[in-house]
């Protein structure tokens, strides 16, 4: 049961106490000591309501586990995420409504894992639908054209040819063309990622939001306060 449940479940029985005392109890509010008491469950509740209101359709933070998308972001920045950006997907089932934008190559999004919706992961659109990408020896083409791409380090030298052991074409592959309401998701740190090469494309209604702000840095509680407050490249 990840947090996000566990304040719905508690903002949900919340409102059950109060209508309860509300209908059932009237009388309670009467009392001194029941007044106060009653007054501190309706602050919390409403302060929970706001919360998860915010949370759910404006901003919401992550915490960045992995390299995976390094030297952009590092493992232990705390980020902030437009969850409002491009929109809205009920329970990440339904086609997205309310769009202000439409990804776009180059930005930076958290969505749903595809294959554990349990889990978050963040990664960059370097294609967006009717794309064709390919890559060849590490250079990403896109609709043909070699891709610049100063935000991307490679940590492995080595140069992986198709139909190798690994499982997946890391290196060379394509071309593959960008399905409808699809992206094709990478990571910077582009030798260290599991991203569309390795489980496909991602469907638009997974897309939680754009990646905004980094607001803090710890590792093994160390702070890094040189990486406050710097915004995302996109």
């Amino acid at each position: 049961m990840n947090l996000n449940t566990i304040l719905l479940l508690i903002a949900v029985g919340l409102t059950i106490v109060e209508a309860i005392i509300h209908w059932g109890f009237p009388k309670i509010r009467q009392h001194t000591a029941g007044r106060i008491v009653l007054e501190y469950v309706d602050a919390f509740w409403i302060a929970l309501l706001v919360a998860l209101t915010i949370k759910t359709l404006f901003i919401q933070a992550y915490k960045i586990p992995s390299g995976s998308m390094e030297p952009t972001l590092l493992p232990g920045d705390y980020i902030l995420v437009k969850k409002y950006e491009y929109g809205y997907s009920l329970f990440n089932e339904t086609p997205r409504f309310l769009e202000f934008n439409k990804p776009k190559r180059g930005d930076v999004i958290v969505f749903v894992y595809p294959r554990n919706h349990s889990k978050d992961y963040i990664k960059r659109v370097e294609g967006v639908p009717g794309d064709v990408l390919m890559m060849k020896n590490k250079i990403l083409y896109v609709n043909g054209k070699r891709q610049y791409e100063p935000y991307v380090i490679h940590t492995d030298p080595n140069i992986i040819p198709r139909k190798n052991d690994l499982g997946w074409e890391r290196d060379n592959w394509g071309p593959v063309t960008v399905r409808p309401n699809h992206y094709f998701m990478m990571g910077d740190n582009r030798d260290d990622s599991s991203d569309s090469r390795v489980w496909g494309q991602l469907n638009a209604k997974y897309i939680k939001g754009q990646a905004w702000i980094i607001y803090w840095h710890s590792n093994n509680f160390h702070p890094d306060f040189s990486r406050m407050f710097k915004l995302i490249p996109q």
